[in-house]
């Protein structure tokens, strides 16, 4: 298991738009992957678990991976989250 804490710079936090985005990302992998904001954590490929962590611009999260291509997955979806999550 890895983890790494990245702050969210999308211009609208993560609804709807760039939660699809990260779920599209996040179900190309292998690996478990969940984001954590404080003592909440959701499975990053659940649009409904997403939007209940309430994420805005500016929030620190933790992005956790587990599972086979979980180094991958994680430095490419921190780089996915410090561009703004714009491929």
């Amino acid at each position: 298991m890895q983890s790494k804490e990245v702050t969210i710079f999308s211009k609208t936090g993560l609804e709807s738009k760039m939660a699809a985005r990260l779920i599209q990302k996040a179900s190309s992998y292998e690996a478990n992957i969940w984001i954590q904001k404080g003592e909440r954590k959701a499975n990053a490929k659940s649009l409904l678990g997403l939007l209940s962590l309430g994420i805005s611009p500016g929030d620190n999260i933790t992005i956790i991976t587990e599972g086979r291509d979980e180094s991958i997955a994680l430095s490419e979806l921190e780089a996915f989250a410090n561009n703004g999550m714009v491929d």
